[in-house]
């Protein structure tokens, strides 16, 4: 039974996100842990409308507010040792992670 830890990571700040894309790879290079990825998603670029008013009248709204989102996807297989160390890691604010776990079953017979 292997287990696959999937990281999602996401910011705002792309020299952040790569600062901790980096350490997780160092990590799993270390420890000699199956690593798949870094994947890199298309840059999400997002608008918010900023209205001036709390009646979020259309013709009274200052500047709309523009950011990107940048996103890294990765894969450790096996190797939960690892995959804790990366779960248990301080990440920069600014920097969202999710981390999921999951198991999968061999082909061998019962």
């Amino acid at each position: 039974m292997t287990f696959v830890t999937k990281i999602l990571l996401q910011s705002g700040d792309r020299h952040a996100l790569d600062s901790v894309v980096s350490n997780i790879r160092s990590i799993a290079e270390r420890k000699g842990a199956e690593l798949k990825g870094p994947h890199s998603d298309p840059p999400d670029h997002k608008r918010v409308p900023q209205y001036k008013s709390i009646s979020g009248e259309e013709n009274r709204q200052f500047k709309s507010w523009e950011y990107t989102v940048y996103t890294r996807k990765m894969e450790i297989v096996g190797h939960n040792e690892v995959a804790r160390r990366v779960a248990d890691l301080e990440f920069p604010q600014g920097v969202r992670v999710e981390v999921e776990l999951e198991q999968i079953e061999g082909m061998g017979l019962a």
